[in-house]
């Protein structure tokens, strides 16, 4: 038996739920220490900031010491930052463990995509790539849900709390049952690496394919943090209200993530692509007139069905840009994706007024921006 998607699945719950699963808590923690709206969601973007740093060094690292050895490194320093959330005993203390949490998080993310990459093929990885997004963003769908029940039931550190429980399963899982997939490790060469880093970050084609979903993520992580706030406190919904709404907006990117490939295949590259542009400037386009919670939601899943439509397909065939060095580009993909992400979520955060349109014109901005990157990049046409 073949459990190695089975570990990579598992490891990359922590990788996602860790983001989620205390945003229901957000509230509470401002009421907790007396602080305002702002700095809550900076647990956000200090987490992210962490992701991004360690983002760029791990895929360098495993094409040296190995995939195993550096899952196991990162994933141990994740546990240490989850334990530290769970016992924070002030904002700044909370905020510094998100920020070690972001850099033990970085490895799943980072190295599973380079581990798919050593041991499946273009076709086989792009399906796997699917079904791990299909299975992140219904856990992403999940993780708000219990995360609101864990937080009416025991608290905000009760959602830290099994948080640090998966992580050290998930550690422990890897010592035992992780085997290495690199054939043949790089010598270290700091020259080299940052050669390759400009040889990536230079090329046109791997820019779009890594810009592109890196804005898309950063719109929906931006909805993440301010819309606890959003519905709880501008529309007055109950936590089990705001959840089912939450539920349902990342449930419409999970369904149609799990079936991107065979739409693609269906419809064809350049027919996705236009629908999914489209749908993903409509959504945020039709949020700036949202007036309640359920305009949001709607508005929110549109943009989300456009996004998930691009994601599986670009993401697997910027992988393959340069084959020779997937580490990384792992670490270039996820490196350039989170400090994407800290920059909005932060400035979503800052000009946020309790009000949808100040979420709204953000997004809109960024699908227009995406939009654009497309068109001028219209060189690089995804094959079928």
């Amino acid at each position: 038996m073949n459990i190695l998607p089975f570990l990579l699945i598992f490891a990359l719950i922590n990788s996602c739920i860790e983001l989620e699963i205390s945003v229901p808590s957000f509230p509470s923690i401002m009421s907790y220490f007396g602080v305002a709206e702002n700095i809550v969601g900076l647990t956000i973007t200090t987490n992210l900031i962490g992701f991004c740093i360690a983002a760029s060094l791990y895929g360098p690292l495993s094409d040296v010491f190995g995939r195993r050895r550096i899952m196991i490194v990162g994933n141990g320093i994740l546990s240490i930052g989850a334990i530290g959330c769970v016992l924070s005993p002030s904002i700044h203390f909370l905020l510094f463990a998100r920020f070690i949490q972001g850099l033990g998080a970085a490895a799943s993310a980072v190295v599973i995509s380079a581990i798919i990459a050593d041991r499946y093929k273009t076709n086989e990885a792009s399906k796997l790539y699917g079904i791990m997004n299909a299975i992140f963003t219904m856990l992403m769908a999940l993780a708000p849900v219990a995360g609101g029940f864990i937080n009416n039931t025991i608290g905000w550190r009760g959602s830290y709390g099994v948080v640090a429980l998966i992580c050290l399963i998930s550690w422990l899982l890897l010592i035992a049952f992780l085997p290495e997939t690199i054939r043949k490790k790089q010598p270290i060469n700091l020259s080299r690496v940052l050669i390759d880093y400009k040889t990536l970050l230079t090329n046109r084609k791997f820019l779009y394919a890594a810009s592109v979903p890196s804005l898309l993520y950063s719109c929906y992580m931006s909805f993440v943090t301010i819309s606890p706030f959003i519905f709880m406190q501008t529309f007055n919904l109950n936590m089990l209200d705001y959840t089912l709404n939450i539920a349902i907006v990342v449930s419409s990117f999970a369904i149609v993530s799990s079936n991107a490939n065979n739409i693609t295949c269906f419809m064809g590259h350049k027919k996705t692509l236009l629908i999914a542009l489209s749908l993903q400037t409509i959504g945020p386009l039709a949020m700036c007139f949202a007036t309640n919670s359920t305009h949001l939601s709607l508005s929110m899943s549109i943009f989300s069905i456009g996004f998930a439509l691009i994601y599986p397909i670009v993401f697997a065939r910027s992988m393959e840009i340069f084959p020779e060095i997937k580490g990384t580009v792992a670490s270039a993909i996820m490196s350039l994706r989170y400090l994407t992400c800290s920059a909005i979520t932060a400035i979503s955060s800052y000009i946020y007024d309790e009000s949808v349109f100040s979420l709204a014109i953000v997004l809109l901005l960024i699908a227009v921006l995406v939009t654009l990157l497309s068109t001028a990049s219209a060189q690089y046409q995804i094959s079928s």
